[in-house]
C-alpha cells in the first residue's frame, strides 16, 4: 500500500454487512509489510457453492493451479489470502507452500483440503514462507467474525491505496439476499479473465454450476473491461460463493443459470462487479483521471473492443489525458494500428461531448478551448465512431503519470 491516497478514492465507503454462513478474520505475518494485516481467512460453516476465473497467463501462480485443481469439487469451507508474495514462479517450493497452507487452514476449518481455495498477491519470483501465517490458522478460525469485509480487503492490498469493497441486494422468490464482495489491484492490470484478486459472497442458495455461469456471463464486460497498464498477472483470480443460507428464509434453490427467478440476483451480482473493476481503475498506480473508451460503429462488438483497448492501453493515449492535452491524433493512432477494419474517412471521434475529428479530418467547429476543458475533467469519456458496422465496446482505464514509473521503479525494494 502506498502512502498517499488515490485522489479518484471513494469519499464513502459502502457498508457490508454481516453475511450468514461466512466469518473472516485477519492477521499481520510480516510476509513482506510490517505493521499491517497481510493475511486474511474467510470461513464457511457449512460447505458453499464456488465459482471462479482465473489469469489466462501461461505463467500461473502455485495458488491459481490449486483453485483449479479444487474447483471442479463445487465445494468450499477455508479461503486463504496472503499480500507481499505472489508465489508465482516458485517451482516446487511454491508448491510445497500452497501445500502447507491447505493443510492448516483445513486441519483449522475442520474440512478436507479440497475445499480450501487458496490466492497470493505481491512479488513474483520470490519464495512464499507459509509458515509465517499458517501457524496462526488455528486461532484465525476460532476468532473469525461476521461483519469483518473492509479488514479482508485492507488485508489483501499490495500497492493499492484504498480497499475496494461493495454491496447489493437482490429479490429471489420475493426473499432479499446479500451480495458482498472485495477486491485488490492497481498495477498490472490487464486481466483477461477477471481481476487481479476479487471475492465475492452471497447468502442466496445457487448451485455451483449455474454460480459458474453467473459469475461467467459479466466478467467480459467488468472486469475484462479495465486496463491500467496492460499488463496480465500471474495470480488473476475472481471467486464466489454462495453459502445457501437465505434458504430458510425462502429463497429457493438455483440450479439453471436460466432460471427467470435469478433475474434480479444476476442483474445486482452484474452491478456490484462492475463497481468492484471500476474501483480499480480509479486505483491504477499514480492515476488522477478515470477514462472511459467507448467504440461505436465497429465490424463487429469483437472488433470494438480491440480497437477499444488499443486506445486504452496506448502509453501515448494515456500520457496525454494525465497532461490535459487533447491530442486526439494520438486516438486516431491507435484505432489505425489495433489491426481491425476501419475507414479513415468515417471516422469520428469525441473528446466528452465535443467532437474533435470527423469524416477523415478535423471537425470543422473544432474548438481547442472546448476539448482541453473537457480534458480538466477527473472522469474523462473518449468515444469512437467507425461507422462501418453495429459493433461496439467499452472499456475503463486510467492515466499515466510519472507516479506509476516511481511505484514499478522501487517494487521489490
Amino acid at each position: 500500500m502506498t502512502g498517499d491516497i488515490s485522489p479518484l478514492a471513494p469519499k464513502t465507503y459502502a457498508d457490508l454487512p454481516a453475511l450468514d454462513g461466512v466469518r473472516i478474520e485477519t492477521a499481520a505475518a510480516g510476509i513482506k509489510y510490517q505493521g499491517r494485516t497481510d493475511v486474511m481467512l474467510m470461513v464457511f460453516d457449512k460447505p458453499a457453492a464456488v465459482a471462479g476465473v482465473f489469469t489466462t497467463s501461461r505463467c500461473p501462480s502455485a495458488p491459481v493451479d490449486f483453485c483449479r485443481a479444487n474447483l471442479g469439487g463445487g465445494r468450499a469451507r477455508a479461503l486463504v489470502v496472503n499480500s507481499g508474495n505472489a508465489n508465482a514462479f516458485t517451482g516446487e517450493k511454491g508448491r510445497k507452500a500452497t501445500a502447507m497452507t491447505a493443510e492448516a487452514a483445513a486441519k483449522a476449518v475442520g474440512c478436507s483440503e479440497a475445499e480450501v481455495f487458496l490466492a497470493s498477491t505481491g512479488v513474483i519470483g520470490e519464495p512464499l514462507e507459509a509458515a509465517k501465517f499458517a501457524g496462526v490458522l488455528d486461532r484465525m478460525a476460532e476468532t473469525a467474525s461476521g461483519p469483518r469485509w473492509f479488514d479482508a480487503a485492507s488485508a489483501i492490498m499490495t500497492t493499492d491505496t484504498y480497499p475496494k469493497v461493495a454491496t447489493r441486494t437482490a429479490l429471489i422468490d420475493g426473499t432479499s439476499v446479500t451480495i458482498n464482495g472485495i477486491a485488490k489491484g492497481a498495477g498490472m492490470i490487464a486481466p483477461d479473465m477477471a481481476t487481479m484478486l476479487s471475492f465475492i459472497a452471497t447468502d442466496a442458495d445457487i448451485e455451483a454450476s449455474a454460480l459458474q455461469s453467473f459469475l461467467g456471463r459479466h466478467v467480459g464486460s467488468t472486469f475484462n473491461a479495465v486496463t491500467v497498464d496492460s499488463d496480465t498477472s500471474t495470480s488473476d483470480t475472481l471467486m464466489m460463493f454462495a453459502t445457501a443460507a437465505a434458504a430458510g428464509r425462502g429463497a429457493g434453490r438455483i440450479s439453471n443459470p436460466d432460471d427467470p427467478r435469478a433475474a434480479d440476483f444476476v442483474q445486482a451480482l452484474a452491478g456490484l462487479m462492475e463497481d468492484l473493476a471500476i474501483q480499480i481503475v480509479r486505483d491504477g498506480e499514480g492515476a488522477r483521471k478515470q477514462v472511459e473508451i467507448r467504440v461505436d460503429g465497429a465490424a463487429s462488438d469483437q472488433a470494438a473492443g480491440r480497437i477499444a483497448r488499443s486506445i486504452a492501453n496506448s502509453p501515448l493515449v494515456k500520457t496525454a489525458v494525465a497532461g490535459e492535452d487533447a491530442n486526439w491524433g494520438r486516438v486516431v493512432m491507435a484505432v489505425g494500428k489495433a489491426g481491425e477494419e476501419a475507414d479513415r474517412d468515417r471516422l469520428a471521434i469525441w473528446f466528452g461531448d465535443v467532437r474533435v475529428a470527423v469524416d477523415g479530418e478535423r471537425d470543422p467547429d473544432y474548438s481547442e478551448a472546448a476539448a482541453s476543458k473537457v480534458m480538466q475533467r477527473e472522469e474523462i469519456l473518449i468515444r469512437v465512431d467507425l461507422g462501418i458496422g453495429s459493433g461496439l465496446a467499452r472499456v475503463f482505464t486510467c492515466d499515466l503519470t510519472k507516479a506509476y514509473v516511481e511505484i514499478n521503479g522501487d517494487y521489490r525494494s
